[in-house]
This record gives structure tokens, sequence and C-alpha cells, in this order.
């Protein structure tokens, strides 16, 4: 029995194999199917869509736990096992290897795929069959050439026999610490929620049905990738600010932009529905959102997997890897906009609006996001471009970004703010004015007091970036007060939508907020320090108490032990470290940060130098977990907009016809 059992725990990398196939039939049954069911007219075939979804998601969770079961128990016989793991690497950071690099990563890929699959199945019952065998019938097509790419070009379960190594190469030392258990998969849920979006903005143009009805069945799913990624952009954004050791939270980094681009374009699509579910406007401009949402996301696993990026986010991979997935967002980028070339004319959208109207705001809001998306796009690809090109080696750097996307950030705070107070369909002028003049001469003041107060001397980055935060803040503020008619208990009567909007504008606020205070009053000191002396800083004292060595599960460090005082006061004891990772000889930095609502202080060893002595990076940080807690905000204010009654109840069929007589 124990040699049977031995032997079937040998045999489960074939087995996830097998797992990973089944799926790859489910999901190109599930393809099949339910759309020859619509084409038919067959309810029949239509109904298998549920069933072959859940069959799809049950093989790819069963493939993904065997491989993290491969990982604990140390299998190096199968290559990727021994190529990212190692018998002393701790065994929270072995199940988090299991997406440390490429075949991983795309397993978890295809398989979130299929759990936003059973997801769109279990939590859809309001949705006619029909729409309903479309959409799912999209997304298996979608995981089709997902799962196809797995197993043809970055199969995880592939073995080394029988020449099998004692021990493994290790994960990189980079990617050994809590950012890699909840970044990626968090991230990643954000991009393939995604699909959803485009599943259901295809299904809706090949029935004809762009309407308030399917708006309304797209916004919950749009609003739950979208918080997925918001919450994996900050996060991203986290992990690099303490564990790259220099204090960045931001770099502009190809592989960071290529999630930022998707979030700005899904950002645009949640608004652009709301018009189109409240207004029956901006139809074939809503649809063309999901696809470039979709798009974007693909682009972005373009980006990292092609090998044509040189990051320290991206994965190594060969030219072939990189051409399957080229090949997959052309099919679908192609695809889907030739679907839209047809269709598109047939869905023209209903009403009219004047130029000062919510309306009007809001595809300003739906352009600048755009734009701004467009601008990150050709910073990013125009080297490669060129590279390609054999033009020579150019880098675009943080300020041309900067450059481009912060008027365009501030010209979309101005008009979040003015949007939100806007009417529907028209407005007046003079109300506008009469409601917001109020709350301009406040933001303004505040804009102006800001850098006095912080520093007595007038800056004006700091006056336009904490003006325009002011003014999304009070703005917001008021609107609230106006909806819940001065009554402050009244807030939890009104609209999930409306409170999570307010919540949503006010995170943005408070992230500006926090970009500007730390771009404009960071302080920072490479010092020499030896053992007994100290250092002051902005007013904070640093002493430098000893240094000494640890050994961890699979590293030595240097380590050292500082004291922080704010005068006398003994704030922090902080403990940076050098570390040593022994399986791959490498050398990593562990800052040490003392952190509260208003200011990091933040520690980090350079270089070792005479005597005991370290080159320090010491540096002070005021509102640095602003940008963050701005990005939570937002995120709890689209988790609050998805408890919305109205997107849970059964279709309307008058519904359009209402909405028709309504805004003609």
């Amino acid at each position: 029995m124990p040699g049977d059992v031995y032997g079937m725990l040998s045999s489960l990398p074939e087995f996830g194999q097998l797992a990973l196939i089944m799926a790859l039939m489910a999901a190109f049954l599930q393809t099949l199917v339910p759309l020859w069911g619509v084409a038919a007219g067959n309810p029949l075939a239509m109904s298998y869509a549920r069933p072959l979804a859940a069959a799809q998601a049950l093989f790819l969770m069963i493939s993904l736990v065997v491989l993290a079961y491969c990982f604990v128990q140390d299998d190096f016989s199968v290559a990727y096992v021994a190529a990212n793991s190692n018998t002393a690497l701790p065994t929270p950071y072995k199940i988090s290897a299991v997406w440390g690099a490429h075949e991983g990563s795309l397993l978890l890929w295809v398989t979130l795929l299929g759990c936003w699959g059973l997801a769109v199945a279990v939590f859809s019952r309001s949705l006619p069959l029909v729409m309903l065998a479309r959409v799912l019938g999209i997304m298996g097509l979608v995981a089709t050439g997902f799962i196809s790419f797995t197993l043809e070009t970055s199969n995880p379960f592939e073995r080394i026999l029988p020449s099998v190594p004692t021990e493994g190469a290790d994960l990189n030392p980079l990617l050994q610490d809590f950012g890699l258990i909840v970044h990626p998969p968090t991230l990643y849920m954000g991009y393939v929620g995604l699909s959803v979006v485009f599943s259901f903005a295809i299904a809706a143009l090949l029935g004809g049905r762009l309407d308030a009805a399917w708006a309304r069945w797209s916004r919950p799913w749009t609003t739950a990738a979208w918080i997925f990624l918001t919450i994996g952009i900050a996060l991203g954004s986290w992990w690099a600010y303490y564990e790259l050791g220099w204090g960045g939270w931001w770099f502009w980094d190809p592989v960071e932009n290529a999630s930022l681009m998707p979030w700005l374009v899904a950002t645009a699509l949640l608004h652009s529905l709301a018009v189109t579910e409240k207004r029956g406007l901006f139809k074939s401009w809503t649809v063309l959102l999901a696809i470039f949402a979709f798009s974007l996301s693909l682009l972005g696993t373009f980006l990292v997997r092609s090998g044509v990026l040189t990051s320290v986010h991206a994965f190594a991979s060969d030219p072939e890897r990189g051409v399957f997935v080229l090949a997959l967002l052309g099919l679908v980028v192609g695809g889907s906009l030739l679907v839209y070339a047809i269709k598109a004319p047939t869905v023209a959208s209903v009403g009219r609006y004047e130029w000062l109207s919510r309306e009007s705001f809001l595809l300003m809001n739906n352009l600048l996001l755009l734009v701004a998306a467009f601008a990150i796009l050709l910073g990013t690809l125009y080297p490669l471009a060129i590279d390609f090109l054999g033009m020579g080696k150019i880098s675009v750097g943080a300020s041309w970004f900067n450059l481009m996307f912060v008027p365009l950030s501030v010209a979309l705070t101005l008009i979040i703010g003015v949007g939100a107070m806007s009417r529907w369909k028209q407005d007046k002028f003079d109300r506008l004015t009469r409601e917001t003049g109020l709350v301009a001469v406040a933001s303004l003041i505040l804009g102006f007091a800001a850098p006095l107060l912080a520093s007595g001397d007038m800056n004006w980055s700091v006056v336009l970036g904490i003006g325009i935060s002011a003014w999304l803040i009070l703005v917001s503020l008021r609107d609230l007060w106006s909806k819940c008619r001065g009554q402050i208990s009244r807030i939890p009567a009104l609209s999930p939508s409306f409170n999570g909007m307010i919540l949503a504008h006010l995170g943005v606020a408070v992230t500006v907020i926090g970009v500007t205070m730390v771009a404009n009053y960071s302080i920072e000191e490479s010092v020499k320090m030896a053992p007994g002396e100290e250092f002051t800083l902005d007013g904070y004292r640093f002493q430098f108490v000893e240094g000494g060595h640890i050994e961890g599960p699979n590293y030595v460090s240097d380590a050292t032990h500082f004291r922080v005082y704010d005068g006398d006061k003994l704030i922090a004891d902080l403990h940076p470290e050098k570390r040593r990772y022994l399986a791959r000889g490498s050398i990593m930095t562990e800052a040490a940060i003392d952190v509260t609502l208003l200011r990091d202080v933040y520690v980090s060893m350079g270089e070792p130098l005479d005597n005991g002595a370290w080159g320090m990076r010491l540096q002070i940080k005021p509102f640095m977990r602003w940008v963050w807690l701005g990005g939570v905000l937002m995120a709890l204010g689209g988790l609050l907009a998805m408890f919305d009654k109205r997107y849970r109840r059964k279709e309307q069929p008058a519904a359009d016809a209402a909405l028709q007589e309504a805004t003609a």
C-alpha cells in the first residue's frame, strides 16, 4: 500500500496535466454547444453553458492545486518546481511560487478566468438564457485560446526525467515576500474580470441589444473587475515601495503601465455604462471601451510574457510565447472590432442632451481617461518600436510620463467635481455656478494655505495638488449634503451607487493629496554611519545602536539596529537588513519603516564600508499612506455600489420602451 500511495503521488503532475487537458475540452465545448444552441434556437444546447463553465473551472482548480502540492512536496522532477523552489524555502513562499514565474502565473490566469465564468453561471440567474449562452460561449472561446497557450508553450507540469535534481534553484529573492502572495492573484482577478465585461459587450452586439438592461447586467461585473484591478495596483505600489529598498512607490515601469492602462479605460467604461443605463446614450462608445479595456489587459499579458521588456516584473520568455500571445491579441481585437463594425450601426443611441449637462461632462471624463491611457501606451511602446526598427535604443523616463499624465489628471479631477453636481439632459450655467462657487473659493484658499502651513514657502505644485483635491472633496460633500437634504441620518437611505460614487471620488482626492505631499516634501539623505553615531534629519534623530548577523531559513543577513527619536521621545526601533540568499547568492535590501497616518520614517542599508560602518539611506515621507488609503477608499466605493438592488432585479421587458419615451 505505501508503494501504491507513493506511485499515485509520483504521478500527480500527469494528473494535473490531464485536468488541464480536460479543462481545454470543457472550454471548447463551452464555446461550441451554447453558441450553436443560440444559432439553432435550441434551449437545451444553450442550457449546457452553465455546467460546462462549472466543469472548466473545476478542472482548472484541480490543476492549480496539484501544482501547488508539487511545490509543497519539493517534487523537483517537475521542471517548473525545480526552477522556482528550494527545500529551504518557507512553505508560504512555496505556495506563492506557483505563480512566481511564467508557467505557473499563466495557469493562475486561466484558473481565475474559469472562476469568473463559474461566477457568471452562478450569479446571473436573471439573465435571459440566450444572453447567458452567448456570454459564457465567448468566455469559453477566450479560455480555449489561453489554455491552448498554456499546454502548447508553457506547460507547468513538464518533467525532468530521469535525472531529477536533489535541490531546486530557489524562488527569485525579490519575490520571497508577502507581496507575491496577495498582489498577482488580486491583479489577475482584475485583468481576467475584464473578459466578463468584454463577453457581455460582444454578446450584446451579436444579439443587437445594447439597452438599459444590458448596461445594468454589465455594471456589477465591470465594477467587480475594477475593484480587483484597483486593489492590485495599490498592492503592487506598496510592495515596490518597501521591497526595492529605495522608497519609490511608482516607477512608470512598462509592466506597471500595463496594469494602469486597462484601469483607466475600465474607469471610463464604468462612467459610460452609467449613461447607457440611465439615458440610453453612448451605446456604441460603451462597447468600444469594453473592447479596449480587455484588449489592453491582453496587451499587458503580451508585454510581460513576450520577452520584449526588461523589467523586474517581467517574466523571461522565449519568442514563441510572444508570437502566440500576439496572435491571440490580434484575434480578440480584430474579431471584436469586426463584429463592432458590422453591428454597431444597428444599435444607435436614442435621446438628446445639451452641451452643458451631466452627459457632456461624463463624455469629457471618458475622453480624458482614454487620452491618458493612450499617452501611457505611447510612452511604453515607442521605445520598443524604435528598437524593433533598428533605429537605436531610447528610454522614456518618468519626466515624460509626468508631463503627459499630470495635466490630464488635473483636468479630470476638475471635471469629476463639476460632473457630479450637474443635471442630466440639460443644466444652466448660473445654477452650476451658484452650487459650486463657494466650493471653488474654499478650494483655492486651502490650496494656497497648504504650502504655507507645511513649509512656510509658496510651492505652486502643492497649491495645484491640494487645491484640486480640496475641490473634489468639497464638491462631493456638497453633493452628498444636497442629496440627503442636510440630514446626515438620511445618508444610509441614499442609493448605494451614489454613496459608492462619493466614496470613490473621495478616494481619488486622498490619493492626490498623498502624491502631492510625498512628491514635494519628502526628505532623503544618504549618509555614512557606524555603531554609536547619530544623524538628525528634519527633526528626527537617527541613532545607529549596533550591527548584527541573522541566519534565516534560506538566507543570511547583515542587520542594523536603529533607534529613532522625535526630540527626546523614542518613536521607533528599526532593524533594516542586507540579505544574501544562499541558493542564488542574490543580495536583497530589506528596508525598515515606522508608519503613522501622517508620515513614514524609512531606513535602508546601502553598501558596507570600513570599521563596521554602512552607507545608510534615511528618508522622511509625509502622507505616504494616503497614496494607498485613497486606493482602498476607491475600492470600497466600488464594493458599496455593487450592493445596489437594481443590479439583482429581474429584467423588465418594457423598460427600454419606457426609457425611449422618457428620453425622446
